[in-house]
């Protein structure tokens, strides 16, 4: 709870991990179904919003809203106490439009703040106590694997799958293209416990991509979970998903494919953040990511420096479309 004291506005707002992502869309079933087929479990439909898990403990990690717009709807990460909720709608710029405190009526409960990017305009979540779930079984063999000078699988002991989506675990990041990289970056930095992953300039030297985790001192984090580029109109590039390992994620490939969606970019292998990736198309056009096998970080690991070429984001997989660099 509010302590009552002043704000200090030099305090990080300390994101302790992501949470959901909310899409808009005029077409709701077919949204729906793209998100079955892609490996969400329904949670529950509350007025003309779907709320939908994996098989992690978040009570949501997707939400997809009936709309008479098509659009993002924002990214969500969870902070630490109900005191950074205080501290976000206090301290964060009027530019930024912070909401005050408010209760979420999402699965799970809980109490938020939303703002506005404070160069683009598009909305950033926060949330507090809200309720986790059981883990689930993703009903997916863990697999054990024949190398060739070493053998973890018994004699007469098979490996056998079922063509089927691919089991989402949780959302690992998302991305958006800003117009102006300089300000998000100062913003986000200034106000939030990101630290950037990997830093991607130009020719001229001039950053233009980053990759942000969340700085949560000697605890294991993921390599990125949120990025934004430099370009000409603000748009979400994409959220992405863990799956279960490489097998889940190609059996999932070839459910997209066969059920008719249309593929991105993928199967591959990043070099920033290592993860293998598998990009899709909902029917709106939006793309989603299945990944496994990310890297894990903590405040140990340096920033790293790149400069931007089409070799630094895959070392394996088809080239690079050029709707994905759109």
């Amino acid at each position: 709870m509010a302590s009552g004291l002043p704000s200090n506005p030099l305090k990080k707002i300390q994101l302790n991990r992501i949470s959901h992502v909310i899409y808009k869309h005029e077409k709701i079933a077919e949204a729906k179904q793209f998100a079955e087929d892609f490996g969400f479990s329904e949670a529950e439909t509350i007025g003309k919003t779907t709320y939908y898990r994996g098989y992690g403990t978040e009570p949501f990690v997707l939400a997809l809203e009936e709309s008479d717009k098509t659009e993002f709807g924002g990214a969500a990460f969870a902070v630490d106490s109900e005191e950074d909720l205080v501290h976000a709608a206090k301290t964060l710029p009027k530019e930024a439009k912070p909401t005050d405190v408010y209760e979420l009526k999402t699965p799970g409960g809980g109490k938020a703040v939303t703002f506005y990017d404070p160069v683009d305009g598009f909305p950033f979540h926060l949330v507090y106590g809200r309720a986790q779930v059981e883990r689930r079984d993703p009903s997916f063999p863990t697999l054990k694997i024949n190398y060739p000078t070493e053998k973890n699988r018994g004699v007469n002991e098979f490996q056998r799958f079922k063509k089927r989506p691919a089991p989402v675990h949780k959302l690992g990041h998302f991305g958006m293209c800003v117009t102006d990289f300089a300000k998000c970056y100062d913003f986000y930095a200034t106000y939030f416990n990101f630290h950037p992953s990997e830093l991607v300039h130009n020719d001229e030297g001039v950053n233009k991509t980053v990759f942000f985790r969340l700085n949560r001192g000697e605890e294991f984090v993921d390599h990125h979970c949120f990025f934004f580029f430099e370009g000409p109109k603000m748009h979400v590039h994409h959220s992405s998903f863990e799956t279960h390992d490489f097998d889940a994620q190609v059996l999932g490939h070839d459910w997209l494919r066969q059920h008719g969606y249309t593929n991105c970019w993928g199967v591959g292998r990043h070099v920033m953040g290592s993860q293998i990736f598998d990009y899709w198309f909902d029917p709106s056009g939006f793309i989603l990511e299945h990944y496994v096998d990310g890297d894990l970080l903590d405040m140990n690991e340096p920033t790293h420096h790149t400069k931007a070429a089409p070799d630094n984001l895959h070392v394996w997989g088809p080239e690079v479309p050029a709707t994905f660099l759109q």
